[in-house]
């Protein structure tokens, strides 16, 4: 059986939506918490499938979050070996840096239900399933775009939405996984600050999710699925 790992940097950032179409697409899933004693020696080459998710940390806090170097070491080795990855908000930008890219603070927090712009040379694949639909934004760093990589999509306040490397790795600034998981509401609990950083509030953003979450989870699960399908065998 294929067998898929999912990297949670926080216990509140799961895989939430995108597990449906990873266990239809025949994965055996399993996870680590950046902060088991064991993932600084997991081999992140071998699974058929890699998940990278989010987290409030930014790529260039490694002074504070030693694991992330190590964690980019190791990535990049999969990368080279052009193994099947997927990253989501820091997840994608933890492949962007692997791919030798800066990741930095971007112009303003963008939080929220909104759709993202896809490019018309991408129409034609998985990220057709999300076009104007308002999927989640819940960021606010971004990055430089790496080197042979193929930009998808785009917002107003940030070009970098999402990109693809081939057929083998994706990467995904927004969160189409999230919108119908409870653990959503954690995020709203600890980010009063951000909130208000990004010009809402707890309730506005709440009765978005209500109103957007599950058609947001359905285009995400589609397009997760049709991805995993164009997969090399």
């Amino acid at each position: 059986m294929k067998t898929a790992l999912i990297i949670r940097h926080v216990p509140y950032e799961g895989v939430a939506g995108f597990r449906a179409p990873i266990e239809a697409a025949g994965y055996a899933v399993d996870r680590i918490d950046v902060a088991d004693p064991g993932f600084s020696a997991r081999d992140l080459v071998e699974p058929d499938l890699l998940i990278m998710m989010g987290g409030p940390m930014g790529v260039y806090e490694q002074a504070s979050h030693p694991w992330i170097a190590c964690q980019l070491k190791r990535l990049a080795r999969r990368l080279d070996a052009d193994r099947p990855t997927l990253g989501v908000c820091f997840g994608a930008q933890m492949i962007a840096a692997a791919l030798g890219a800066e990741v930095h603070p971007g112009p303003v927090k963008e939080v929220g239900f909104h759709p993202v712009a896809v490019n018309d040379a991408a129409m034609g694949g998985p990220l057709r399933h999300i076009t104007d639909t308002p999927v989640l934004h819940w960021h606010g760093d971004t990055f430089t775009r790496p080197d042979g990589v193929e930009l998808l999509a785009s917002t107003r306040h940030y070009e970098h939405q999402a990109f693809r490397r081939g057929d083998t790795v994706l990467a995904l600034q927004f969160h189409a996984e999230m919108g119908e998981d409870e653990r959503f509401h954690a995020w709203v609990d600890q980010s009063p600050a951000t909130l208000a950083e990004a010009g809402t509030d707890a309730a506005r953003i709440r009765a978005a999710h209500g109103e957007h979450g599950p058609g947001a989870v359905a285009a995400g699960r589609a397009m997760i699925a049709e991805w995993l399908a164009a997969l090399p065998a």
